[in-house]
């Protein structure tokens, strides 16, 4: 099965669910904002791989940094 972004995986949720009773946009939003941070995180952990072959050299509490510093507003 193909990986669908943030995005697609937005559209294909509002798409079927708008017209449930209790569609609510504000935990959409939510939802697929953190769908998409864990994206970003996976990417940098991936890229991070590929360069050195050696995920112990890259933990994952790096590429939260990179998402927080990057990305986080708060």
């Amino acid at each position: 099965m193909k990986k669908m972004t943030a995005m697609q995986e937005l559209w294909d949720y509002i798409d079927a669910n708008y017209h449930e009773e209790n569609f609510n946009l504000y935990n959409v939003k939510k939802l697929s904002i953190e769908k998409e941070k864990e994206q970003i995180i996976e990417s940098y952990c991936q890229g991070c791989f590929d360069i050195a072959q050696d995920e112990d050299i890259f933990p994952r509490e790096t590429a939260q940094d990179y998402y927080n510093t990057t990305f986080k507003s708060e």
